[in-house]
């Protein structure tokens, strides 16, 4: 099992950027995929990117590619999601997810595929 804590949330004006973090803890973090999702009031949670275990492959969001980027240290047990070009639709609560997969070029995009959730940060972004 992985225990997982996400930071870096905050306020931003539109075209701003924010770095958010997840700190993993407990079970071995280089053997999950990770994803960051988020999810705004009254909608359903959306996937955003994910990365693999080891190799880095990275898959994004039509509605982020080119904004956001994905990456992890191992070493540091922490998943990063950058955000650069922040628009008001992008307010939400921000969540981390790992995925518990065998290959090591895995990763997942659906919310089911995910084992273990963090408990989310909020992104405000104002016009």
């Amino acid at each position: 099992q992985v225990q997982l804590v996400e930071s870096g949330g905050g306020l931003v004006q539109a075209g701003g950027s924010l770095r958010l973090s997840c700190a993993a803890s407990g079970r071995t973090f280089s053997i999950y995929a990770m994803g960051w999702f988020r999810q705004a009031p009254g909608k359903e949670r959306e996937f955003l990117a994910a990365i693999s275990r080891s190799v880095g492959s990275t898959t994004y969001a039509d509605s982020v590619k080119g904004r956001f980027t994905i990456s992890r240290d191992n070493t540091k047990n922490t998943v990063y999601l950058q955000m650069n070009s922040l628009k008001p639709e992008d307010a939400a609560v921000y969540y981390c997810a790992a995925y518990d997969c065998s290959g090591i070029g895995c990763y997942a995009r659906m919310v089911d595929e995910y084992h273990y959730w963090g408990q989310g940060t909020q992104v405000t972004v104002s016009s």
